[in-house]
């Protein structure tokens, strides 16, 4: 399943902890998954359980802000202590990108060097059938994957309080910054909290990537890292 056509609903999946469904800040879940080893392999199945930690919903919250008509949808890789394996995360991406999905949220990382070769692979494949991958830089100074991959999009965070405020790092391997500081995001059990880091800076460019394909569907994951380079704040300024 590729990118659509025309113009419609964009679709982003959001790969974390769940989302919560009808959450005032979130609004309506198209459909939720959930990544489990079964027999010895990684299946995905649907679920009707929302978010199990809160990280998913703070970051579909997030996307909804700057997307109100994106379709979310959510695949669950981690549990409730925001712990998971790499095997399941894994199996999660390659199950969203085999759905076609537009954008495609990870708030998240892995540090196993086993599994660059998978996640590599992944992010290829999502890069050439045109699903946009908008990834976490660690929020310490630790290898860790897929955001490091040029096949992605990877994002750091600003403490400037605007949403649409994109950086541009002119010394990567973080590509971009937006807002990280002091977020408020939506929560558990239909609640809201403050949160900081990198994780919450990445859904703000998931969205403005949605915004983006709303207007312009045919766009490439290629042609959206040059607009938001081309739109970066600290880049106009210098044109």
């Amino acid at each position: 399943m590729g990118r659509r056509p025309t113009a419609g609903a964009v679709r982003v999946c959001v790969i974390d902890s769940g989302v919560e469904r009808d959450h005032p800040m979130i609004g309506p879940v198209n459909a939720s998954y959930v990544a489990v080893p079964v027999d010895g392999e990684v299946q995905v199945v649907e679920t009707e359980t929302g978010d199990v930690c809160g990280h998913g919903s703070a970051c579909a919250g997030i996307i909804r802000s700057l997307a109100p008509a994106c379709e979310i949808h959510s695949v669950r890789v981690l549990g409730e202590s925001f712990g998971g394996t790499g095997d399941v995360f894994v199996a999660g991406l390659r199950w969203a990108v085999r759905q076609g999905f537009d954008v495609i949220n990870l708030s998240l990382s892995t540090s196993r060097a086993r599994f660059t070769g998978p996640l590599r692979e992944v992010a290829d494949d999502a890069y050439f059938q045109g699903s946009v991958i908008v990834a976490s830089a660690h929020n310490m100074r630790v290898e860790s994957f897929p955001w490091r991959f040029s096949s992605v999009i990877s994002v750091g965070s600003h403490d400037v309080d605007d949403p649409d405020l994109v950086l541009y790092n002119p010394k990567p391997p973080v590509e971009f910054f937006a807002r990280g500081q002091n977020v408020e995001v939506a929560w558990l059990d239909g609640g809201r909290t403050r949160n900081t880091g990198n994780s919450f800076a990445t859904p703000h460019v998931t969205g403005l990537c949605a915004r983006i394909l709303s207007k312009h569907p045919r766009m490439t994951a290629f042609q959206l890292k040059n607009i938001l380079y081309l739109t970066a704040a600290n880049v106009r300024g210098e044109s």
